[in-house]
């Protein structure tokens, strides 16, 4: 399992790329089972009301939580790219400059 984490404006959000031989989730959306890598990871966008409140650059803003978005690949280089393309996408829907956004991955232990 890799926890792939990205952080910019203050916020960082987290997903999980589970590997080859791990049990990824299993919910209405996941990709099929035989996928060697899925990536999981919420995503959010910048409401006007409602939400959470949440602080982006020391500004408060609201932010709505979209469920997560599972996506199975093939290779690991795959899923990791892929996770990191999610990830600075998320903080440039609320307002993010990619060129201000630290991607780190990191081997976690499975959860049993």
């Amino acid at each position: 399992m890799l926890l792939i984490r990205g952080t910019g404006g203050d916020a960082t959000l987290t997903g999980t790329v589970y590997e080859r031989g791990e049990r990824a989730p299993s919910f209405r959306g996941a990709p099929d089972e035989d996928a060697a890598y899925v990536w999981v990871c919420d995503e959010f966008y910048e409401v006007e009301s409602g939400g959470s409140t949440t602080r982006i650059d020391g500004e408060e803003i609201q932010v709505a939580f979209e469920s997560p978005l599972p996506r199975g690949f093939d290779t690991r280089e795959q899923a990791v790219e892929a996770a990191k393309e999610h990830l600075r996408t998320q903080f440039a829907r609320v307002g993010v400059p990619e060129s201000t956004v630290t991607i780190q991955v990191e081997k976690a232990d499975p959860i049993d």
